[in-house]
């Protein structure tokens, strides 16, 4: 069964945690959970998030992309946005081993809001251990 959630950007540009609210989302099973975001200026990956490490990463990101004349007929502002959204991923599968995601120490999952603030969607579906 495929889980629609829906995460609230309030900024902008901004890293949003969203470990604990997918950890709420998984039952008590074992296998692999996959997170698809239904946007194209937003992301999801894992982070570390000790203080200040999102805006570091959102530095970054503004740092790696070019200053260029972006053709995009809509809105050439946000072609940047497009961009690292197609290089970070629009998704992330983590295991799961009874309920709980198998991340590191300091792993969290994150979505990216690039073009904020808005409602994201992200559908959630879940490959059971056999």
């Amino acid at each position: 069964m495929m889980k629609k959630i829906i995460i609230e950007s309030k900024k902008n540009k901004e890293i949003i945690d969203i470990t604990n609210r997918i950890g709420d989302e998984l039952e008590k099973k074992s296998g692999l959970c996959h997170l698809f975001l239904l946007h194209t200026t937003g992301a999801l990956t894992t982070a570390d998030l000790d203080p200040g490490t999102d805006l570091d990463m959102l530095d970054a990101f503004e740092k790696i992309m070019p200053k260029l004349k972006y053709r995009h007929p809509h809105d050439p502002a946000h072609t940047p946005d497009h961009i690292l959204s197609s290089m970070i991923g629009p998704s992330i599968v983590i295991p799961v081993l009874s309920g709980r995601m198998v991340l590191g120490q300091w792993q969290r999952l994150v979505l990216i809001e690039l073009d904020g603030p808005r409602k994201r969607e992200i559908r959630m579906s879940f490959i059971e251990e056999k």
